[in-house]
């Protein structure tokens, strides 16, 4: 598996000023990277194929658009690692920065704000011989009108193209059949993906290609999964998000996990949720017409997203976690061709909390300074620890309690235990959790019970 110098047990935390100053943050992810007893020299070697994967998922806040800072990393973090990188390949090899936004995300926007565009040029500049590219993995793009979608647009296959690769019953889904919802409205679809012993992705060949693979995502509280930090970036790596089960249609009664329980406004909901994706599937330009007005009845009828829990975004959520947990897996263990890996990938996560997001997350997060970087070369570990850090018992988040599982292609080869933090963990911050885990991740909860 992943082993850097320091061992893939140990996470290093560095708190610093909640502020995205380019000296500061360069200083915490190289006093991080001594915590850990990693040189970037050793990770990365020249000639590397070198993936920086921040966390890129939307502009802005969806109802707040002057805030971003708390939802996609920052552009200092992603230049102060690429320039670590840049200099351990001495002249020789690619950078590429990469990422698939939510799909009716605008990528000029996200370069507008993150600045990586600019940050790559820089970096060419002064890294003579070190090619830096921006490439967004999307396969298609969307134009949504009130979470709608009205339109598509197809766009360039990423460098390398796409790989499908089937975990089979190596897959989190194996035994576990039930009616997949992805990102689109052709469920069917997702469906097929995930039936029996087929469990099939489509991820960016850039990304299984890399010899190194930087992980950098942001430190958010999340909807489907509770948090989002090293696991959930993988999102960010497929080309098509239909291949991805968000959720299960139908409530927990019901044996989905849509909504928390069986009601008859519950089933009625999902009912029409259900045909009128099912409309849109087969006659797209009525669907544009109605859509919207449709979902602004159902809003007025069963309240806003954002104040009631639907679609999978509670702490019942069974299937999304499956899912994550399945892409760490490809990634860590199969290559471009999709075969299993021969070597070991070399792997690193930099988790970006100086203003990290709670609440709401992962796109209508709340800023909050929590002045934190968090560095290792285990996903899962990380993910402990980012859980900890936040005030969360990690064992109730799905996500990072499965990725322990033992297995032939273990995501962590190693007992949650056995993780230790460097220097030390510290007080906890106490992120506010997505209200649809409200009260059920909460390490302060479970005392108080």
């Amino acid at each position: 598996m992943i082993e850097g110098a320091g061992g893939e047990r140990r996470v290093a935390i560095v708190r610093q000023s909640p502020r995205y100053d380019a000296k500061n943050v360069s200083e915490s992810i190289r006093k991080a990277t001594r915590h850990l007893g990693i040189e970037l020299e050793r990770l990365v070697r020249p000639g590397d194929r070198v993936l920086l994967k921040p966390n890129l998922i939307r502009q802005s806040h969806t109802r707040r658009p002057a805030e971003w800072e708390q939802v996609v990393t920052h552009g200092t973090v992603i230049e102060a690692v690429a320039r670590e990188v840049a200099a351990a390949l001495q002249g020789r090899g690619a950078i590429t920065i990469a990422d698939g936004p939510q799909t009716d995300s605008d990528f000029d926007a996200i370069d507008a704000r993150v600045g990586l565009r600019e940050l790559s040029k820089r970096i060419a500049r002064d890294f003579p011989g070190v090619s830096v590219s921006v490439i967004d993995l999307r396969r298609e793009r969307w134009k949504t009108v009130g979470g709608v979608v009205v339109d598509r647009q197809r766009m360039p296959d990423a460098p390398g193209g796409y790989t499908e690769v089937d975990l089979g019953r190596a897959s989190y889904f194996h035994g576990h059949d039930a009616d997949f919802y992805g990102a689109d409205y052709d469920s069917a679809f997702t469906q097929s993906q995930h039936r029996g012993d087929r469990h099939a992705y489509l991820l960016a060949r850039l990304a299984l290609d890399a010899d190194v693979f930087i992980n950098l995502p942001k430190l958010k509280t999340h909807k489907k999964v509770g948090i989002t930090a090293s696991l959930k970036n993988l999102v960010g790596i497929n080309g098509d998000k239909n291949y991805l089960p968000h959720y299960t249609m139908g409530a927990a009664g019901d044996g989905g996990d849509e909504f928390p329980r069986s009601t008859t406004s519950g089933r009625v909901q999902s009912r029409m949720i259900r045909a009128f994706k099912q409309m849109a599937v087969a006659v797209p330009a009525i669907a544009n017409t109605v859509g919207p007005m449709a979902k602004k009845a159902g809003e007025a009828v069963w309240g806003r997203t954002d104040q009631v829990v639907r679609s999978g975004n509670w702490h019942g959520n069974d299937t999304a976690w499956r899912m994550v947990l399945d892409l760490n897996r490809i990634l860590l263990h199969y290559d471009g061709s999709g075969a299993r890996r021969r070597e070991p990938l070399r792997y690193l996560s930099v988790v970006d909390g100086i203003i990290a997001g709670d609440g709401d997350g992962p796109m209508e997060a709340d800023a909050l300074a929590a002045g934190v970087l968090l560095v290792g070369t285990n996903p899962a570990a990380v993910d402990l620890v980012c859980a900890s850090l936040m005030g969360f018992d990690w064992r109730k988040l799905p996500m990072v309690r499965e990725a322990f599982q033992p297995h032939e292609m273990p995501i962590a080869g190693f007992d949650p235990e056995e993780v230790s933090v460097v220097p030390e963990l510290g007080e906890p911050i106490l992120f506010r959790p997505h209200f649809g885990w409200r009260g059920a991740i909460e390490k302060v909860h479970e005392r108080a019970g």
